[in-house]
């Protein structure tokens, strides 16, 4: 069961990301309208405005929190060519109760729009990474967590197309990695999705794979949480959803690839690139996908107004669970069960069995997804 609350946003343009907090109970918004709002989920269940200030001078794309191990920081990025941190002061708030956010830095390496923030994991210290339309990804470190002013540029990674959306690999037993994605138009120039991987014994980020299955401009992209899978999981959002896996290789394989490929930096990582599923029920444009904690459903939602769930089953076949529209309801139930019992026939047949109809399945929740 879902149940749907309207928020009266009160931006005056429009409203490009929503982010929440890591527990759940803080919610970041930021406009057109050059600004940032945070919300506080109160006792009574309900959001409240609790900070609203002008960030830029021109669109905020996106904006993200960082761990609260660092205390209260967003960061944002924008139209006016530069990505800011800001830090909540503890125990200073208004007469109106409005919390006081302030600017610790601003970050102006970029020439062109910068299009996409993010914090790195926390096992990973408190790293801020951006991308630009200018081709490049700046990956950014606070050496002194208690002075947030200074952030310091590490690394520029020149990834020679657009850059739209990127996204930090959250498993703890791999070496830092990055997906970039880019909304470049021309189909020719080949896949959309390039994989970083960080190398500590040469101290930089080396290119070790690209998604050349994905050919349309890509407008955001995820990975899944690792828990406890041998292979990473990554999600992109294009003209259609694809869920991509990485298995690394064996050293053997590994050699043999590296042989095959020759402009493969020597000690990096190879991966066997699989596309698990590729779902176009939005039939338009999906700009938004986001992974539950466990890594085992995915959501996306599209310019046809609605949020689908996916998920996989034990067979590793994805398929939709829920379909919500943009006002909340719920798409009729009759569809889902005829794609459930589709999916069944597609299952089961793939792997050689023969298997007999013997009823139809006419509610979800009959069926065990694993």
């Amino acid at each position: 069961m879902f149940v749907a609350k309207s928020i009266s946003v009160e931006h005056k343009d429009l409203i490009h990301d929503v982010a929440y907090d890591f527990h759940g109970r803080r919610m970041a918004t930021c406009s057109s309208d050059q600004s940032v709002k945070v919300w506080d989920l109160g006792d009574d269940g309900q959001w409240h405005c609790t900070a609203d200030w002008k960030t830029h001078s021109g669109s905020v794309w996106k904006v993200t929190w960082a761990h609260p191990e660092f205390g209260q920081v967003l960061a944002t990025c924008s139209f006016d060519r530069t990505a800011a941190v800001w830090e909540e002061l503890p125990g200073e708030s208004s007469e109106k109760g409005q919390s006081h956010w302030v600017k610790r830095t601003s970050l102006v390496d970029s020439r062109t729009s910068v299009t996409d923030v993010r914090f790195s994991p926390r096992h990973l210290g408190l790293l801020l990474a951006t991308c630009s339309a200018d081709g490049f990804v700046r990956i950014y470190e606070a050496p002194d967590v208690m002075n947030l002013s200074q952030w310091p540029l590490q690394h520029a990674i020149q990834c020679k197309l657009s850059c739209s959306c990127l996204a930090w690999n959250p498993s703890r037993v791999h070496p830092p990695m990055l997906a970039v994605g880019s909304d470049e138009a021309n189909p020719s120039v080949g896949g959309k999705v390039i994989i970083y991987e960080f190398s500590e014994a040469q101290r930089k980020w080396n290119k070790v794979e690209t998604v050349m299955s994905v050919t349309e401009p890509v407008h955001d992209i995820s990975f899944a949480p690792n828990l406890g899978r041998s292979y990473h999981m990554l999600a992109i959002a294009s003209k259609e959803v694809h869920v991509i896996t990485l298995k690394p290789l064996k050293r053997e394989q590994a050699v043999q690839t590296a042989t095959a490929v020759p402009t493969a930096p020597a000690g990096t990582s190879r991966f066997e690139i699989r596309q698990a599923a590729q779902f176009d029920d939005h039939s338009s444009q999906v700009w938004r996908i986001s992974w539950n904690i466990t890594g085992t459903i995915l959501a996306s939602s599209g310019d046809d107004g609605c949020v689908r769930l996916w998920k996989a089953n034990y067979l590793e076949n994805w398929k939709c669970i829920s379909e919500l529209k943009g006002d909340g309801t719920k798409i009729s139930n009759d569809k889902a069960s005829n794609q459930s019992h589709q999916f069944l026939q597609t299952a089961q047949s793939s792997n050689g069995t023969r298997y007999y109809k013997v009823g139809n399945i006419s509610q979800l929740n009959q069926v065990v997804w694993h």
